[in-house]
């Protein structure tokens, strides 16, 4: 089994974390390796790397378009796998994904057969954004006996019982969606953000922001609000859609991520040196 990097750990620092999303495969194998260690280079502390699949219901118009390049361009599971052993990054990897292609991996039913798979290439926990909490107790089995994290996300929406059963269920941090809707970069922060974060305040889990960040002022402002991390995905894959469709050099593609991964990152930085001056923790 792999030696997976501590998610836990890449919270514990003494500054937010930046955890930036890519679809694996997008838009093919090759360039995609390039661009996901472009953003470890840029600053990323986590990684949430996509594994497409056909029907993904969360997701905005930007990631649909980035599944469906990496699902033409060949990314399965099984090469998914591959993909995490080739990336020479050395931060924790979250694998992104739906529950069916979870359940349905392997010759035994269920999902041990796919987490036990992602253990032994270096995956450190999954986000399942079609698992509800009430039915995740097999997936939450399989990832303790691996010793992988079990990532919720919490809506403005998500009350009561639902989200007790979250917090017993949660390891790693907890993703607070920002605002209602699918996923996609936005021209603004989401005044929802503030009452989420406080709905949860009592969690002994990190708080990583997500939904709509795409600028380092973004950043600033969910961090400033109490985040202990950003997490961006829209914003990337745009840069990713872009050179695709103005057939950009690979190179090229991969240092424009990198430097909006630093912006990110910078600003995730600012926001906390702005919540110490202002009082907070």
């Amino acid at each position: 089994m792999a030696n997976n990097p501590d998610l836990g750990a890449a919270f514990e620092r003494d500054e937010p974390a930046f955890v930036p999303y890519l679809a694996a495969g997008d838009p093919d194998y090759d360039a995609s390796i390039e661009y996901v260690e472009a953003l470890a280079r840029g600053g990323a502390d986590v990684i949430e790397l996509g594994l497409p699949f056909s029907e993904p219901i969360a997701e905005g118009k930007t990631i649909q378009d980035a599944i469906v390049r990496a699902l033409d361009a060949g990314m399965t599971p099984d090469r998914y796998f591959e993909f995490v052993e080739e990336l020479a990054v050395d931060v924790p990897l979250v694998c992104m994904t739906y529950y069916n292609l979870i359940y349905q991996y392997g010759d035994e039913e269920g999902p041990r057969p796919f987490v036990e798979k992602a253990a032994d290439v270096g995956i450190t926990g999954f986000v399942v954004p079609d698992l509800p909490a009430e039915e995740a107790d097999p997936l939450r089995t399989a990832c303790d006996e691996f010793d992988l994290d079990l990532v919720f996300i919490v809506a403005p929406t998500t009350r009561g019982e639902r989200l007790d059963r979250m917090r017993e269920q949660v390891s790693g941090y907890v993703y607070v969606q920002a605002r209602l809707g699918t996923t996609g970069a936005r021209d603004d922060v989401s005044d929802q953000t503030d009452e989420s974060l406080a709905r949860i305040d009592d969690w002994d889990v990190p708080k990583a922001v997500g939904f709509g960040i795409k600028e380092g002022d973004h950043a600033a402002r969910i961090v400033r609000a109490g985040a202990d991390g950003i997490i961006v995905g829209s914003a990337l894959v745009d840069i990713v859609a872009d050179g695709y469709e103005d057939d950009t050099p690979v190179a090229e593609v991969a240092n424009r991520l990198e430097a909006k991964a630093r912006e990110l990152k910078q600003g995730a930085l600012r926001g906390a040196e702005q919540r110490a001056e202002a009082g907070g923790d």
